[in-house]
């Protein structure tokens, strides 16, 4: 996330989608758990770690308002290579790149893209578009 976020800077690229990316992951942590829900509707926040992954995903890159910066939303699906590829799929959180990763941003010029927090949807970052007036 901190190598997409400078490659944003970079290239003043403020808001985008990322339509797939290829990556060989040495280690990756996504939203999960094992634990019972006691609200199975409120959001997951705790994380799950895994290493040695190929992975494939897609995201959308959003302004944060409160920063200033960019707030990657990426989606992702990971195969463990030492466990017979077995898969997990969930928001990625972070991700160290073991040999390459091949992604494409595609920047969005308008409208404006934000995240803004949801207080009535459990404080998720939702997408929203700025008004064109």
């Amino acid at each position: 996330m901190n190598a997409l976020a400078a490659f944003c800077r970079d290239h003043k690229i403020r808001q985008g989608h990322i339509p797939m990316f290829l990556a060989g992951f040495a280690e990756a942590e996504i939203v999960g758990t094992c634990e019972k829900r006691e609200n199975p509707d409120a959001s997951v926040w705790s994380r799950v770690y895994l290493a040695n992954a190929e992975a494939m995903g897609y995201g959308i890159i959003a302004t944060d308002p409160e920063s200033g910066g960019v707030l990657p939303h990426i989606h992702t699906m990971l195969g463990l290579k030492e466990r017979s590829a077995v898969g997990h799929t969930s928001h990625l959180l972070s991700a160290g790149v073991q040999f390459l990763t091949e992604m494409l941003v595609v920047e969005v010029m308008a409208p404006t893209m934000m995240r803004l927090r949801d207080p009535k949807l459990y404080d998720v970052p939702l997408l929203t578009f700025a008004s064109s007036e």
